[in-house]
């Protein structure tokens, strides 16, 4: 009797430790600059997610207040750590910018957002 009692707590451990392995999403924990931060002109944005990224599918994109793109280079996922992605911009002209971000979790999920910040 007391065995099944253990076999069946150990089957509970493991499904809720495999449930929260599939509902695992790659979510921003670092973003630099940070949404509403007012800041000098940066020459990146970098954000360091919960998650490893695949890179082919993850994204960064800097767009000024009239909606144009304002990084001319693509965004990057560091090959040594998978969980941060950074994208090079130029000179920014004072302003608020948008960035909007698109993740995909090395396990598939997507998610993805969007957050401003201004140029002093």
């Amino acid at each position: 009797m007391l065995s099944s009692s253990i076999m069946r707590g150990a089957l509970a451990l493991a499904f809720i430790g495999s449930a929260q392995l599939a509902f695992a999403h790659a979510l921003p924990k670092i973003q630099n600059p940070g949404p509403g931060a007012t800041v000098g002109a940066p020459h990146e944005v970098a954000i360091d997610f919960g998650e490893a990224l695949e890179p082919t599918f993850s994204k960064l994109i800097v767009t000024n207040a009239q909606g144009t793109q304002v990084n001319t280079a693509k965004s990057i996922v560091d090959a040594n750590d998978k969980k941060h992605m950074s994208v090079a911009l130029g000179d920014l002209a004072p302003g608020v910018y948008k960035v909007q971000w698109t993740a995909v979790a090395a396990d598939g999920h997507r998610t993805q957002g969007h957050y401003n910040f201004t140029v002093k």
